[in-house]
């Protein structure tokens, strides 16, 4: 399969992410008590993390759907920031600290899915467009 057209449909998907993260962010940070109460043990930085994240992640797949470099090091950034977090959200259980399971399964498929993206858009940016 094509790499663009493989980084095009990864662009859609991250620009749908972004959009599920905020408004499931959203709903559990801005929303109804019971809205918030359903989160149960939700780790506030790492909601607050992946809530402003929902919008880079917009931002990223409208950039690698136009193909512009800059959206190459959002990917990276977000790849990056993504495994620091999770690092402090592994740090913050193994001290102890009441979490969701979920939550272990959402970090390693958002870590999982902007490496991905990461190494998508580097190989597609390389290659030479054919149309």
């Amino acid at each position: 399969m094509n790499k663009h057209l493989i980084l095009h449909w990864l662009a859609i998907v991250a620009i749908a992410f972004g959009a599920l993260t905020l408004f499931s962010g959203g709903r559990a940070l801005f929303g109804t008590p019971e809205a918030r109460a359903s989160v149960g043990n939700a780790v506030p930085f790492v909601l607050w993390f992946n809530f402003c994240a929902g919008f880079v992640y917009i931002l990223a797949g409208l950039g690698l759907l136009r193909r512009r470099p800059w959206a190459v090091y959002a990917s990276i950034f977000l790849a990056s920031s993504t495994a620091l977090i999770a690092a402090a959200f592994g740090a913050y259980v193994l001290g102890g600290g009441a979490f969701e399971l979920r939550t272990v399964g959402a970090m390693a498929i958002r870590l999982l899915f902007w490496i991905v993206v990461s190494v998508a858009s580097i190989s597609a940016m390389k290659a030479p467009a054919k149309l």
